[in-house]
């Protein structure tokens, strides 16, 4: 049974890719969201396994989003995506509670390595 995965990107293609490195390896993609506002509602909406949630998004970033729905359900499994250069962010991330972290622009190996280490 494919674990359900909630993908957060502003970027529309950068959805598409990863919902097409992720249902290749047999996940489901229990929903999309496009900033962290979106994210809160749809993690509270779908329960999913997984969140792979970009940092940098309009409205509310990824750290916040990270920050509100690891209040809402501390045990959330949450998986960063970055551009280049985002260390500090990603520091505070795992800080906030994430379990890992990708580094745009996405290896579709290294995607699956973070979600089977996180979720299997």
């Amino acid at each position: 049974m494919g674990k359900n995965i909630l993908i957060v990107d502003d970027a529309a293609f950068m959805r598409m890719m990863i919902k097409d490195i992720l249902s290749k390896n047999g996940y489901t993609v229990a929903g999309e969201a496009e900033n962290g506002v979106k994210a809160i509602e749809k993690y509270n909406e779908v329960k999913p396994d997984l969140v792979l949630m970009d940092i940098t998004m309009p409205e509310k970033d990824g750290i916040q989003a990270l920050k509100e729905i690891k209040a809402i359900d501390p045990k959330a499994q949450v998986i960063m995506c970055s551009a280049m250069g985002q260390q500090a962010m990603v520091i505070e991330s795992i800080q906030a509670g994430a379990k890992d972290f990708i580094v745009k622009p996405f290896q579709a190996d290294r995607v699956i390595e973070a979600v089977k280490k996180v979720v299997g």
